[in-house]
């Protein structure tokens, strides 16, 4: 009995310390939209309160129809350039990774380590360059400047690496048995058994696609080429800061992110697991 007494202590514990965290994590996510959904008045007010005096569900109307902030291409560019990068980043560095994981050749452990080495360098650094060669192209401005260079990663191809090495070798070995090459095995035995790990390399490479912000800023100055993450910095300038179109825009660029967390947030998890970072 004094024993189910301590257990059943320490599971309230429990309780109330995720409780407690829990409260304060969506504590950003309550005044993002409390914020969003009030007037200048009620936000810069000295007096706080819970909500705000009246509801201005106006200004999610006003966000979409002002004409110096296109809010709705910018969401849709940000949603094709995500989706793009991410399947991209996957097929790409799920290739590479395999590659270098599973095809022997004398320069694998070379080539790895030079793509390990590229880690090191501020990505800062390769902004001009990047920006020099994709202006000779003639991408400023255009979704394929904004994509392109993101198609692949160092970090996601060192996963994959990583993450194909402890693959058991005997699935593989079956299929090859059977005639089937190193890109059948890949895509028919490999992918099929790695989608806990592919949808957490999605996930995360998703994430930060649609956070990107210097990028898209150096090579997309047209207002028909920018991120969600660039109308948002529109609304906070040196001249002007419009409150509450900057929450409630925030709020509504955090949307997709919230909802594919929600439903892959295991798989991050498992995916950071099963790289082998954790070791």
């Amino acid at each position: 009995m004094q024993r189910s007494g301590v257990d059943k202590t320490g599971s309230a514990i429990r309780y109330v310390v995720l409780i407690g965290g829990a409260v304060l994590f969506l504590l950003p996510f309550y005044l993002l939209v409390r914020n969003g959904l009030s007037t200048e008045q009620d936000i810069t007010s000295p007096e706080w309160t819970l909500f705000p005096s009246s509801l201005q569900w106006s200004n999610v109307t006003e966000l979409f129809q002002d004409p110096a902030v296109p809010m709705a291409r910018s969401l849709v560019n940000s949603l094709v350039i995500a989706v793009v990068q991410t399947v991209g980043v996957l097929v790409i560095s799920g290739l590479a990774g395999y590659g270098l994981a599973r095809i022997p050749f004398r320069y694998a452990n070379a080539v790895f380590y030079f793509i390990v080495a590229t880690l090191l360098i501020p990505a800062a650094v390769t902004f001009v360059p990047s920006f020099v060669l994709v202006s000779t192209l003639g991408w400023v401005s255009t979704l394929r400047g904004l994509i392109v260079p993101g198609l692949f990663q160092a970090f996601a191809t060192f996963l994959f690496r990583q993450y194909f090495l402890g693959f058991p070798r005997e699935l593989e070995e079956a299929a090859q048995l059977d005639g089937t090459g190193y890109w059948g095995t890949f895509w028919r035995v490999v992918v099929p058994n790695s989608k806990g790990f592919v949808a957490a390399i999605g996930t995360i490479t998703f994430i930060g696609s649609w956070n990107a912000f210097l990028w898209p800023l150096v090579i997309a100055p047209d207002q028909n080429a920018w991120t969600v993450q660039i109308a948002l910095s529109t609304f906070l300038t040196a001249q002007t800061i419009n409150l509450p179109q900057l929450f409630i825009a925030a709020a509504i660029a955090i949307g997709p992110l919230v909802v594919v967390f929600i439903f892959l947030q295991r798989w991050i998890v498992q995916g950071v697991e099963r790289s082998g970072i954790s070791e």
